[in-house]
């Protein structure tokens, strides 16, 4: 066995994503098959509780479809969401079912990027899905799609699954598709070859990536597979993707699919999220001294090194960091309201102080807060 494959034997918390191409039918509704196959997998994996799982499961939507009467996915947010509302309850009682079989409980976990960009939020989150795993119980986790609208949106399950297993600390993240990993061209046509190993940007340079599962049911698609992958990576967690057919095997540690290896250290928690959950809600552009305060001396943003302020945001949202020519540096929360900003501009927080009191002495963006984009 490889190296690379005993960080998957050895992987004592493990994060599964799978998609809804591999949970439904084609026009929608959950295959029981499907999902009772899935849990075989994962209840064998998890042995007697030697490792742990986190489910990450999409589902929900396409299977609302079929109960709804609506021939395939809406387009629109609000017929989305009644889907999502329908289909959650029956994907969670259907997974409840099926790891019944094995005397496993399940516990439902609906997140949005809200729910992890804010530093109160995302303890609890932390929390919630350490002491389900401490207590013996399967996280099933998903995107509160119900409730989610665009602004705080994760997008795809693939993203979620890469921070969610950087949220509990995973040892190894595993995303089940459609297909049985990544390959040089399209896996349908004669020629295409699997590739086994990825160790950096390097092994994917001329990689032609399709944008949609076979079963057009899902959100997301090689693509968004492997920005996850690379998300993981970056944060120390080897990634292997394959097909849900090959779960077992995957998990095992058998040359199956593609496995990423591990490309960076674990940040700190909460960075990741700001980084690739969190969808600024306003910017503020920094003069040059402040730039290079905050991206090289890795300071906080005081208010006199800003010069400008764009957007309707609240103490708490996610901000854009940007330099004079508009690029985007980094990303932050805020400790102040929009409307409160243009009275500090420029100022130093002792005259800020001494004018409108000691809650103003204080930085814009903490450092703590903060994620640096570009160097």
């Amino acid at each position: 066995m490889t190296v690379a494959r005993q960080y998957v034997t050895q992987a004592r918390r493990i994060v599964v994503k799978v998609g809804s191409s591999s949970l439904t039918t084609a026009s929608g509704g959950l295959d029981a098959d499907r999902v009772d196959a899935l849990v075989d997998v994962l209840a064998k994996a998890r042995g007697g509780g030697e490792k742990e799982i986190v489910l990450v499961s999409s589902g929900a939507i396409a299977a609302g479809l079929a109960p709804l009467g609506l021939a395939r996915r809406p387009r629109d947010l609000a017929r989305q969401q009644a889907a999502a509302s329908v289909g959650q309850g029956l994907l969670v009682a259907r997974y409840a079912s099926s790891f019944s079989r094995y005397g496993l409980r399940v516990g439902q976990v609906l997140l949005t990027t809200d729910d992890t960009s804010r530093r109160s939020h995302y303890r609890n989150a932390y929390r919630t899905l350490d002491q389900l795993l401490t207590m013996g119980t399967v996280p099933v986790v998903n995107e509160n799609d119900t409730v989610a609208t665009e602004e705080i949106r994760f997008g795809d399950n693939d993203r979620l699954a890469a921070l969610v297993a950087h949220l509990v600390r995973a040892d190894l993240l595993v995303l089940l598709s459609d297909v049985d990993g990544l390959y040089d061209g399209d896996p349908a046509r004669p020629g295409a070859a699997r590739i086994a190993r990825v160790d950096g940007p390097d092994d994917l340079v001329g990689v032609s990536m399709g944008s949609a599962g076979k079963a057009g049911l899902g959100t997301g698609g090689m693509v968004t597979k492997v920005e996850a992958a690379r998300i993981a990576a970056a944060a120390g967690i080897p990634v292997v993707l394959t097909s849900a057919g090959r779960a077992g095997d995957a998990l095992a540690g058998r040359d199956t699919g593609t496995y990423f290896g591990r490309t960076g250290r674990r940040s700190a928690d909460r960075l990741l999220w700001l980084a690739h959950a969190s969808t600024p809600q306003g910017a503020l552009t920094l003069d040059e001294g402040a730039v290079r305060a905050v991206v090289e001396r890795r300071t906080s943003l005081l208010p006199a090194g800003i010069a400008s302020v764009e957007g309707e945001f609240s103490a708490g949202d996610p901000v854009e960091l940007r330099d004079t020519t508009g690029r985007a540096v980094a990303r932050g929360l805020v400790n102040f309201d929009a409307k409160e900003i243009p009275q500090l501009l420029g100022r130093s927080t002792r005259d800020l102080a001494r004018d409108l009191g000691p809650a103003y002495e204080r930085e814009v963006v903490h450092r703590d807060d903060l994620v640096i984009l570009h160097q």
